[in-house]
């Protein structure tokens, strides 16, 4: 009698299941069950388990009528005879098996089909050569247990522990119980950036005015246009009076900004710097409900800006994000509203990304702008006379020329040793003495209290990777709007316009 393989789950006769494995078999001496136990019984689940190229043997007290299999792809079955059958695995895996007998009953049974003993001892044996191959010198053991592989040892770094992992992965579901040494603490990166801006404007400047009141107290004047002519009045005597105004000037500009931020920030972490200030600006807002418009202040930084982030690449090389800034105020440009004077920026900025090995430099920004405007004004016929046609002409000529370069030079640091001398600043006079005496590293010696226990040698992977995590970022305070109803602020400046 050969079964069918359909269906999933297993249902056998009520009571009378012997189960064997390989060729021997359990005998059933207990008496039939009635009809009535044997439905009773029929939705019972059992567990049966053979290893692959196996076999059990199910024998029933009923003559079997019908067999059914979840799935022919992992066990077989086979009839042997009325009441008995065989189960043979043909891959690891679970499925199903239902037997119904002659008498209306029927079972079910989980099937289970292990792996092959020395299968499996093969492939932990492959497994381990590959480790060693692979991992040299990293005492790695594995060993198997119901459908996982259990992976332990020590290994040096994450990467290792990823490797390994992928290994044993051949066998089949991993348990990663691995330790791995404790890395040593990220590279220190310093950043020194150097800004360079110089500013140079020439201006040159040659006009004139000529003014008369007149033979009959008429006032009248002649210019060429480039500078306001003097307001000349009427004679109250009636004399002729004239006037020549006469305007020749040169101007030079030049100012330079050098800006030197240096920063130091851990592999692959960020870091900001700014030395400069906030200034005040309002911001008009409508008002409703009849009120007038409001305004409040708001706060904008300035100065000198650093922000990066430095990684060391598998090369050894060093990538920067890096964007230096530069501003200051200009009140050239300032502009008024509602009574504020709201200064502009001067900006010099760069946003880059750069690769450079250990005390490399790069120019990362450069700029070199010149200009030059010439605006030429006569009077008509009077500027074409010769050599006295130059009285009656007016010029402004206008040359500007601006040089702009950004440098950056990364390094790799170490910090100073514990009892060296810090670096200490010159300042042009010395500070009044404490008044204690009593220095800032208190207690000096070293104790149990103050000393932090030393570091273990190896961890497990997930308290590395615990201890890898970006910490909680730093709360900047920074461009906060101050107005009524801040709550909170610490500062707050409103005023109210029904004209805007």
């Amino acid at each position: 009698m050969r079964a069918k393989t359909v269906l999933s789950s297993v249902c056998f006769s009520a009571c009378g299941l012997l189960l064997c494995a390989g060729a021997g078999l359990l005998a059933q001496t207990s008496p039939a069950p009635s009809d009535s136990a044997a439905i009773a019984s029929q939705d019972t689940a059992n567990d049966l388990s053979v290893a692959v190229g196996k076999t059990v043997l199910v024998d029933t007290t009923w003559p079997i009528k019908r067999v059914a299999l979840g799935t022919d792809e992992i066990a077989e079955v086979h009839g042997t005879g009325p009441t008995e059958i065989i189960v043979r695995g043909k891959t690891p895996g679970e499925t199903s098996l239902i037997v119904w007998d002659t008498h209306g009953g029927r079972q079910f049974f989980n099937l289970a089909v292990r792996p092959s003993t020395a299968a499996l001892n093969d492939a932990l044996d492959s497994i381990r050569r590959e480790l060693r191959t692979e991992l040299p010198g990293q005492p790695l053991k594995i060993s198997a247990g119901p459908g996982v592989i259990y992976l332990r040892g020590t290994v040096k770094n994450l990467d290792g522990a990823a490797r390994a992992v992928k290994i044993a992965s051949a066998g089949g579901k991993v348990i990663n119980l691995l330790n791995v040494d404790v890395p040593d603490s990220d590279p220190q990166i310093l950043l020194k950036v150097r800004f360079i801006s110089v500013d140079r404007t020439k201006e040159a400047k040659l006009g004139l005015n000529l003014s008369s009141t007149g033979a009959l107290n008429t006032p009248g004047s002649l210019t060429t246009g480039q500078f306001t002519q003097p307001n000349i009045n009427a004679s109250p005597i009636g004399n002729l009076a004239m006037g020549l105004d006469i305007e020749a000037l040169t101007t030079n500009i030049g100012g330079q900004v050098l800006a030197e931020p240096n920063l130091i920030a851990a592999n692959g972490k960020q870091a900001s710097f700014l030395a400069g200030g906030e200034f005040p600006y309002p911001m008009v807002q409508g008002g409703s409900g009849g009120a007038g418009a409001s305004v409040t202040i708001m706060f904008k930084e300035y100065g000198v800006r650093l922000n990066f982030i430095p990684t060391i690449t598998p090369r050894g090389t060093i990538r920067l994000q890096v964007a230096p800034e530069v501003s200051s105020l200009d009140f050239a440009d300032a502009v008024t509203i509602s009574g504020f004077e709201v200064p502009a920026i001067t900006t010099r900025k760069v946003n880059t990304e750069v690769e450079l090995a250990d005390g490399q430099s790069f120019v990362i920004g450069g700029l070199l702008n010149n200009t030059e405007s010439d605006t030429f004004d006569k009077i008509p016929f009077l500027g074409d006379i010769p050599i006295l046609g130059k009285f009656f002409q007016s010029m402004d000529r206008i040359k500007q020329n601006t040089e702009l370069i950004v440098i950056v030079t990364p390094e790799v640091v170490a910090p100073i040793p514990a009892g060296e001398a810090t670096p200490q600043l010159k300042f042009p006079t010395k500070f009044l003495p404490p008044n204690t005496g009593i220095p800032m590293n208190n207690p000096d010696a070293k104790t149990p209290a103050n000393t932090l226990p030393p570091a273990p040698q190896t961890i497990t992977i997930e308290k590395l990777k615990e201890s890898m995590k970006p910490e909680q970022p730093l709360s900047l305070e920074g461009g906060v709007a101050f107005g009524a109803g801040g709550g909170t602020a610490a500062a707050s400046a409103t005023t109210t316009s029904s004209d805007q």
